[in-house]
């Protein structure tokens, strides 16, 4: 590897970062500053390494969209002085951070590489230190003098896995994540191979520019057997939401009660947004193919084909935040920005 390489690692927080104290025996972060201490492999890359704690650490449970800009500031104040960017970050979020991400960092063309562990990096089984050795190196990785993967991505476990096309999967397991929709970027075995047919590459070279406005007035519904009209009516009624994320059945489908699309008509009759995603981790929406989810098309709801409720949540947060016109808005949901859906 070439030896004029840097990446920077941005420490947010996260169980990746913690050891036991000798004193108390409790779990604490560690000041990354010094993170070649409990990874001695580090040194032998050859190539600059630098590091931006966070103070105080994040809890990944308490992310909030200030906490994407931050990080989405940290990358743009740094961008030129880096080859790539290794964010550590706690699991329960990374795929809503990542999703976030990939949307704010508008003409990213440097690799920007999510990961964490299970296990602390100061205990012995650790997944950490494979998981935080492989993402350097991915960020890093250059062919011809361009960087290889030039996306926002989740690296855990052996994978590499586009970062608004992954969900968490496992609170136990190493393999935490996966990219139903979409096949690993990259898989790291004795060699890392990446899947280069399906990594996006910039068409068109601009500055980088950080999108930063966001608009929270968004609400998360799945659908269930016998679900209450007070309880529909309740979250489209609440005040200040302006779009809400519809977790359907199978291939889009959701009932045809009167009552039920009646609701919906109203929320968007008066400027609502309605995205319907599936609950099933894989497979997509496909609005039409059932009777059942006809009645969504007629309400006026847009099919988020295969995007996760993660991506669907962000995305939306974003383009809500860009004060759009409707029919604008509407048709930047129904079509990819960056990969997000097929």
């Amino acid at each position: 590897m070439e030896k004029n390489r840097s990446v920077l690692i941005i420490y947010t927080g996260g169980t990746i970062g913690m050891v036991n104290d000798p004193v108390s025996g409790a779990l604490v972060p560690i000041d990354f500053r010094h993170i070649s201490d409990q990874v001695p492999e580090l040194r032998r890359f050859g190539f600059s390494l630098e590091t931006i704690t966070f103070d105080p650490v994040i809890d990944s449970s308490e992310v909030v969209p200030e906490i994407w800009v931050r990080i989405a500031r940290t990358i743009e104040e740094n961008y030129d002085r880096f080859d790539g960017f290794v964010v550590l970050h706690g699991t329960d979020t990374m795929a809503y951070s990542a999703s976030a991400l990939s949307f704010m960092l508008q003409g990213l063309e440097k690799p920007v590489i999510f990961t964490g562990a299970q296990l602390p990096i100061g205990v012995l089984r650790t997944d950490g230190k494979e998981n935080l050795i492989t993402a350097i190196e991915i960020a890093a990785e250059r062919i011809d003098g361009l960087p290889v993967v030039p996306e926002v991505c989740i690296y855990f476990e052996n994978k590499l896995l586009r970062g608004n096309r992954t969900i968490k999967y496992s609170a136990e397991h190493f393999n935490a994540f996966v990219s139903p929709n979409l096949p690993p970027l990259a898989e790291a075995g004795l060699q890392i191979r990446y899947n280069r047919n399906i990594i996006r590459y910039p068409t068109v070279r601009r500055p980088l520019a950080v999108s930063s406005r966001f608009e929270t007035g968004v609400a998360v519904l799945r659908l269930f057997p016998g679900i209450m009209r007070e309880v529909v009516h309740a979250v489209l009624e609440t005040p200040g939401v302006l779009g809400l994320v519809l977790e359907t059945y199978g291939t889009g489908n959701a009932p045809t009660a009167g009552w039920f699309l009646g609701e919906l008509r109203a929320f968007i009759g008066r400027g609502g947004i309605v995205l319907n995603v599936t609950q099933c981790q894989a497979g997509s929406v496909e609005m039409g193919l059932y009777e059942t989810s006809a009645g969504l098309i007629s309400a006026g709801v847009i099919s988020g084909r295969d995007i996760t409720t993660e991506a669907a949540v962000t995305k939306m947060m974003i383009l809500l935040g860009g004060s759009l016109p409707a029919e604008k808005l509407s048709a930047l949901l129904a079509r990819p920005l960056c990969g997000e859906m097929s």
